[in-house]
This record gives C-alpha cells, structure tokens and sequence, in this order.
C-alpha cells in the first residue's frame, strides 16, 4: 500500500519541504522493509532490559545481560526466580563480601518487588538442570541490582495453581493479569485479532472504520443503555451493535468494512454475556450469503492459532428446523451423537396415556435420544434429577426406559412400553444391551428443546464418571442457516417481532408469503456455531426502502421516524450489501478453553453488571445531574428488595 501512494506524493514535491518529505519517505520505506522482513518480534527495543526472562537459552552462555521483573521466588537466600510476561529465568544472588549491597537488595526485597539485574548468563551445575523451565539449563549470574519498586503484602499468590475467588480475582484485576494464563490468554487475543486485520485489510481489501459510540434508540433488538445530553428531555443510546453504520457505509460506497467493535447491551445479570463486548464487525456490498461464509470460513483458518489444529473448510451447514429436530437447539454441539429421534409411528397405537394423548393432537409427536451405556453410569439420582428439569423447566414428563441392564429401574409406565413396542423401539434407536433411552411426547418444538437440554445435562453427567464425549481440543465449526424470519412477540403472541434484527432480508423464495403469512418466512439470516456456542451472526440486508418500510411499519409495528435516516439512504441507489459479525470475546473463550469469557477481558464486569475492582457503576452528586435536566426517583424499600430476589445467584461475582 505505501509503495502505490508515496511515488504520488513524491511527484508533487518541488519545495525545499518536499525534499526533506522525500528523505522522510525513503527511510520510512526502508523501515517497513526492514520491518517486513524480521518475522520475531524485538521484546527489548527501546526500554531497560537487554532480553526477556524467558527467552534466555544455553545459546546465550556468556551473554551479559540486563532483566526487568517481579521476584517470584527466592530460596535460601542463595537464588531467586525472576518472572517476567515472556516467562521466569533462576538468578544466582551473590555470595562474596564484595557484592553485599547486592545480596542485600535482592534478599530483602518482599515477594512480588519489581527489580532490575545484570549479569552473565551461565550454565546451571551439572544435575541441577530444570527439563520443566524452557530457562532451565542456564541461571544469571548477577554483578548489579536495583529495587525498582517494593511490593506490599498481597491479598493473594501469583501463581495458577493457587485458588482464588472470582470476586477476588476481579477485584485486584491489577494482579490477577500478572497470571501466566491470563498473559496467554491475552497476547493470544491480540494475535489472533492482529491476524484478522491483516486478513481483511492487507489481503481482501477491507477497510477499518470507526463507528460513534453516542447514537439514538434502536428499535427492536436487545435493551440500550441511555446516556444523558444537556439537551432536556434528549438522550443517546449506546449502540448493540454498528448495524445502521455499516449498512450506511454501504450506501456510501466503502464497498467492504470492518471493525473491531465495541457494543453495550442492558441485559441484566446474565453468567455468559457482557454489558460491553467486544466483535468482529463486517459488512459487504454486492455479496450473497455463500460469499460472507466463505470469506469467514478463510478468516479463521488464517488468524487460527497453529497449536489449536487445523481448520478445515467449507463449514458444515444445516437449516434452523434440521437442528431443531435432531439437537432441540438452534446451537448444536456436533462433536458428539445422542440425536433426537422421532419415534411417532412406532407407538401409533399404543395404550399409554401420555403418549396416546400427545399423539391425539395435531402437533403431536413421540421423540427420544438415545443415552450411550447410561445404565452404567447414571445413577438413580440422576435420573431423577432428569425428570426434575423436565417438570420444572419444561412443565413436560420424560420417560427413561432401560433395556436390559437395570431393568427393574423402569417405571410401570416404562414397563408398558417395553412390553407393548419394545422390539421397535429398540430397532429404531439402534440400541445397546447398556444404553438408556429419554423419550417424551408433545408438540415438535416443545418436545425437541427438552429433549435438546437433557442431551447437554446427560452428556455433563456421563463426561463427570469419566466418559470422553466433547473432546476439548476439537473446534466444530458449524453454519446455522434458514432461520424464520419473525417470531410470535412476547408477552403478545398475535404480534411479530423480528427473529434477529428487523433489518434482516427474507429468503427469495418465501417473499410472496409476506404478505398473506408473514410468520412462514425464512431469513436470509445465518448462525456461525462452535462447539455449541454462537459465535457468529450476521444477513443479507434488505436495500429495497418500500420493503424496509412495510416489514418495519406493518408488520411489526414500530415507529418509522426512528429510523428515516436509513429509509432515506435506501431510496438514494443503496447496494446489495450483507455482513456478519463474530463475538470476539465468546471465540476466545472456546479457542483458549478459558471457563467463562471474563478470563479472556481484561478488565471484565462481574456476574450483575460490575466493576468490582473501581466500584462502578457509582452515585452521582445531584449537582452533577442538573445540566442534563435529570434526577433520581429512589426505590421504595418494598422495591429494592423485590429487586434484589429477581437477581440470579452467583456466589463468585
């Protein structure tokens, strides 16, 4: 790119100036192809240290040295271990008379002090090598030291294998990212992110732009949080996402765009989710749904770590009902089997009154998954606690019927079956002297989302008697396609709401139905999934303005007004244009097998929405309210604690 615009730039350049711009330019080239060509980043430049802790090897026999970091460990007050964020290297402390000022600062120094040592790079005595440190064949032989800073008694050890509260951890953030595994977790991140900028950038053209943070309420979607103007009566919204923007900078001609964004959602106490969140943002004009699955498909095998395996691509793909029906969830974990099977027509005719009655209605169907050898692992505790998720979450009855094993665990119920259709229920599930089947009855949807959870809570209970299900180091990518296009509205199920955003195009072929049976459209929406988690969406947009308008205003109801910026740049030649964007935040968490996505944030909000380490959200004097015209209504205490027993439990954040 430089070199397409500095000859350009050189040919205008006639004044003194210029020349001296010249002279700027061709060493400035220079060091880009300087800079191009070294492959390992220089970690020493410009500061103290002559080299990271970690990165000394037996190469460096002889070497004189200068480290900077935090002593991790001193013994006997014969060695140390320096740590820095590249790793730990063993400091040999100075014995003889002549270097006491140098024993001195490095034996009394507290645990955690930050210092500063020269030295000689030597080899370890013969026996003493430590094959666990990559450091571990050679130690520092330190001539000078220096107490950069002392550090106070900690609220808890820097090490991984010390347990510490997720609270605490929070709370002294600081702290917690001196860890080896949030290190890795974020240089990690910063790697994979400064490969998806070269990929869309350098290789396909992509251009980065940054979008406001202060916009205006989005009709639909997830709830905004408000911020006040000094306008009275006016506020801003903080965006869910980039959306309105980079549809506009579609209009506007930048043809491919991208950002790694910054998006706030009002959700409330959620374990999984974020207040604010961080995603891949991309938009295209003149693109179809194959071209932003192909485009993505290449952006994670590029940016993909090369110790997590290899990607290979294209991406499975299902439709929305095709997941439904086999994994109860628009979200399926493929790395294991255990599908849903619709076993309908085997009991036709049954006699068992729950079955018979489902089966009577018009939506009603028989489904069942198959559990692998469950009666040898699941206990009756388990099953009943099966039966339990059922009833609460489901208001549903589940029947485990065993085969052989454990038979006398069957229920008068199972027995029923067993005697009336067994031999067909056995030949349709495929099953095993051992395996226990979970079936259920009901209308398709209903019956498919419980039977799609206890797969999961199976699957939890099987892995935790020591069976292998979900290979942790397996990354199933899957795309997710054909989703509808409206869902009944909550709370006013005659009303549509938009399934993901209401600026989603409907499928080609079901456009005639928009009219007459809207709630039957397909989207042109699509769902990227790994290992059971979203972690990417995104549509083809509508860019017709007459068909934008009629979906926002007739269909589901919004006000129009909020949204005549858009409409307007619809009617003024806007492209065919799609996009997608990856949670970024969600990704790392599956790459890095982190356990919850605040180990992959730096500085993360706690379960209920808080900086537990600065005690944000804070109060506001009332003075400081007054020039944006606003005031607090406080609750009444009936309506705290209403408040309070709404709030999930969490006892670590």
């Amino acid at each position: 790119m430089f070199s397409r615009w500095l000859p350009g730039l050189n040919r205008g350049l006639a004044t003194p100036t210029g020349r001296i711009v010249q002279l700027v330019g061709r060493s400035l080239s220079r060091s880009l192809q300087l800079s191009s060509r070294q492959s390992v980043p220089e970690l020493s430049s410009f500061v103290a240290r002559t080299n990271t802790c970690g990165e000394l090897r037996a190469s460096h026999l002889g070497q004189e040295v200068t480290l900077c970091g935090w002593i991790q460990y001193r013994r006997q007050n014969i060695f140390l271990v320096l740590r820095d964020f590249q790793g730990l290297v063993q400091v040999l402390i100075p014995q003889d008379e002549s270097a006491a000022s140098v024993k001195k600062i490095l034996c009394d120094a507290p645990m955690e002090s930050v210092v500063q040592v020269s030295g000689t790079v030597v080899s370890r005595p013969p026996g003493q090598e430590n094959p666990k440190m990559p450091t571990g064949d050679i130690e520092i032989k330190v001539k000078t030291a220096e107490l950069l800073n002392p550090c106070k008694k900690l609220p808890f050890e820097i090490k991984d294998f010390m347990k510490k509260t997720e609270a605490l951890r929070l709370q002294y953030r600081y702290l917690d990212l001196r860890s080896s595994q949030m290190q890795y977790n974020l240089r990690l991140r910063s790697q994979m992110v400064m490969k998806m900028r070269e990929y869309l950038c350098n290789l396909h053209g992509f251009v980065d732009v940054e979008t406001p943070t202060l916009f205006k309420r989005t009709p639909g979607g997830a709830k905004e949080f408000v911020i006040p103007s000094r306008e009275p009566g006016k506020f801003y919204s903080l965006p869910q996402s980039p959306q309105q923007f980079k549809q506009l900078l579609m209009v506007g001609g930048l043809d491919r765009y991208f950002q790694v964004a910054r998006c706030y959602r009002d959700e409330g106490s959620r374990p999984d989710r974020q207040p604010e969140f961080t995603q891949i943002d991309i938009e295209m004009s003149f693109v179809d749904q194959t071209g932003i699955r192909s485009l993505i498909e290449g952006l994670l095998q590029y940016s993909w770590p090369s110790d997590k395996g290899h990607v290979g691509v294209p991406f499975p793909s299902m439709t929305f009902a095709e997941a439904l029906a086999s994994y109860g969830t628009d979200k399926p974990d493929t790395r294991f089997g255990m599908k849903i099977v619709d076993i309908s027509d085997v009991f036709r005719s049954t006699e068992v009154g729950f079955l018979q009655d489902a089966l009577s209605k018009p939506q009603g169907t028989v489904k069942a998954i198959r559990i692998p050898e469950g009666a040898k692992y699941l206990k009756r505790k388990d099953i009943e606690s099966i039966r339990k998720i059922a009833a609460d979450h489901f208001d549903q009855e589940v029947l485990p019927v065993f085969l052989k094993a454990n038979r006398n665990w069957n229920s008068p119920v199972a027995k029923l079956v067993m005697e009336e259709q067994g031999l067909g229920l056995i030949r349709r599930m495929e099953n095993q002297e051992e395996d226990v089947v979970l079936l259920t009855a009901g209308e398709h949807k209903r019956a498919c989302s419980l039977l799609g959870k206890l797969r999961l809570e199976c699957a939890d209970l099987l892995e935790a008697r020591g069976v292998l299900l979900r290979d942790p180091a397996l990354f199933s990518f899957l795309w997710v396609v054909d989703f509808p296009l409206f869902l009944p509205k909550e709370g006013n199920p005659g009303e549509l709401e938009s399934a993901h955003h209401p600026f989603t195009a409907p499928h080609p072929s079901d456009i005639h139905l928009l009219h007459t049976e809207p709630e039957k459209v397909r989207s042109q929406h699509y769902d990227l999934v790994l290992n059971g988690s979203e972690v990417g969406g995104g549509s083809i947009r509508i860019h017709d303005a007459p068909l934008q308008r009629y979906i926002l205003e007739t269909l589901l109801k919004e006000d129009v007004k909020l949204l005549s910026h858009l409409l307007q740049a619809l009617d003024y030649g806007a492209p065919p244009h799609g996009g997608i964007a990856l949670g970024l935040d969600r990704l790392m968490c599956l790459v890095t097998g982190a356990p919850s996505i605040r180990d992959v944030i730096a500085f993360p909000k706690s379960f209920r929405g808080q900086d537990l380490m600065s005690d944000a959200p804070d109060f506001i004097p009332p003075e400081d309210l007054k020039p944006y015209h606003i005031q607090v209504s406080w609750p009444t205490d009936a309506e705290t604690e209403k408040n309070s027993l709404n709030l999930p439990h969490h006892p670590e954040s």
